[in-house]
């Protein structure tokens, strides 16, 4: 096999891996009390890490989806934790949820660089899979 053909088939392996990862984060949401907020806020994501970076937006999540230091039950902290966990493994940052600490502390250039590549990814297919299953909240 090509080279050319692996790393495709490589690429077609991670999409995978991400659109099942995204399908299982919006599939377990469903059922929640906060299911169409997530799906606003899913819809979002890419654009806003785009206009404001993805420290900023996961430090934006973070501020509305926390209280008192621990997640709370709502579409801003299960987004964040969703990016975290994916992101995060994807780079091998460290424990679960660690995404944003280690962006402010020890990530170098490139790291935060394919950091927000990825989480721009698997949000986009967060953002179609949202957009086909989960009611859109009045308003949104």
């Amino acid at each position: 096999m090509s080279e050319q053909i692996r790393t495709i088939s490589r690429q077609r392996s991670l999409e995978q891996q991400r659109a099942a990862k995204a399908w299982e984060c919006v599939s377990s949401v469903k059922t929640s009390n906060y299911a169409s907020k997530y799906g606003s806020l899913a819809r979002s994501a890419p654009a806003d890490i785009q206009a404001n970076g993805l420290g900023q937006t996961l430090a934006f999540w973070r501020a509305k989806g926390y209280q008192k230091g621990k997640p709370g039950n709502n579409e801003h902290s299960r987004l964040l934790l969703d990016v975290s966990e994916w992101v995060g493994g994807r780079l091998n940052v460290g424990e679960k949820n660690e995404l944003l600490e280690w962006i402010c502390k020890d990530a170098d250039v490139s790291g935060f660089r394919h950091a927000t590549t990825e989480a721009i990814a698997f949000l986009s297919w967060v953002k179609r899979f949202a957009e086909a299953e989960l009611i859109e909240a009045k308003g949104a």
